[in-house]
């Protein structure tokens, strides 16, 4: 049995080492992975989480859990094709798809389509294997918002089949007004997970993980900044209308994002690192949340990966 008190990164390649498997561990430990997003920004922990699938230590963690961005990383993760889509983030058929599109706001329709999304690139264009990820015994973990509580939410308990994954992804991802109104499932309405928890390494640890590694989308000298005045005044009648709370955890999340940053810092610097974060390095380039710069965005999953590799070491 290995202590609880070791270190994350010994932790996983003791795993690696002995074969051990999701739901039949004999260590003690609960290790989770928790996968930042941010839009486009989530190039980043895509490339990420592919150097770990690359690495063969997808199936050394017990719970994924993911938000936005991040949550639809952690379902390509679990669904065992890793290798084959995670790049898709930058691929001009996905792009020529128009999840987002300007237009659609003219004729009433939302800027963002994630039922496009996941009924249409998800099923014709980068096929996702719904039913591998339901299969496998690595705890799924979607982050949304709840509207009417502004509080984080784990999804994974709703999920039970294909339609309800696929609801919960869009619920994970669902940019308040530009998405379009909030997404239900299981008698409740949710926004994207952003809002309450952007970074969902509290929701594992209170789910009783020993070791969290972190994968975030934002360098160090990067800061979630407060909404501006204009998108206070444009998001204001959307949440009057479909969550008051939810809005307030819009208004804060700068703040939650803050204390998560000094958090992770101090956690990840401790003599015996149970709870580390990995970040893209200092110099590398913004990619904006709705950026359509694919070369951008490639570029943005490469150095993710490279990042990891680096943290791995040698071994990997």
């Amino acid at each position: 049995m290995t202590e609880p008190g070791v270190g994350l990164l010994h932790a996983l390649r003791e795993r690696q080492l002995a074969g051990s498997r999701p739901g039949e561990r004999t260590d003690g430990l609960r290790i989770a992975l928790a996968i930042e997003g941010g839009g486009n920004r989530a190039a980043y922990s895509a490339g990420m989480a592919l150097a770990l699938d690359e690495a063969g230590l997808t199936d050394a963690f017990d719970d994924v859990y993911g938000t936005s961005g991040g949550a639809l990383n952690a379902a390509w993760l679990l669904t065992g094709e890793a290798r084959r889509w995670m790049r898709s983030w930058a691929w001009p058929e996905v792009a020529a798809a128009r999840i987002t599109d300007p237009r659609r706001m003219l004729r009433g329709g939302p800027l963002i389509d994630l039922g496009r999304l996941v009924h249409h690139v998800y099923e014709a264009i980068t096929p996702m294997d719904f039913e591998a990820i339901l299969a496998n015994p690595i705890g799924f973990h979607p982050m949304a918002t709840d509207a009417r509580t502004g509080g984080a939410m784990d999804l994974g308990p709703l999920v039970v089949d294909r339609s309800s994954l696929q609801t919960a992804l869009r619920a994970s991802s669902c940019l308040p007004l530009l998405a379009g109104r909030p997404v239900r499932l299981g008698g409740r309405t949710y926004v994207d997970g952003g809002l309450s928890e952007g970074v969902p390494y509290r929701s594992a640890l209170a789910d009783g993980a020993t070791h969290v590694l972190v994968l975030r989308t934002r360098r160090t000298d990067q800061r979630a900044a407060p909404p501006s005045r204009i998108e206070r005044a444009l998001l204001a009648p959307y949440f009057l209308r479909h969550g008051r709370r939810a809005g307030r955890a819009h208004l804060g999340r700068h703040a939650t994002y803050a204390a998560d940053d000094l958090h992770l810092a101090e956690a990840s610097g401790a003599p015996v690192a149970t709870l580390v974060e990995v970040r893209p390095p200092l110099g590398s380039h913004d990619v904006g949340r709705l950026s359509s710069d694919l070369e951008s965005i490639a570029e943005a999953i490469e150095i993710g990966r490279a990042t990891v590799q680096a943290w791995l070491g040698p071994h990997h």
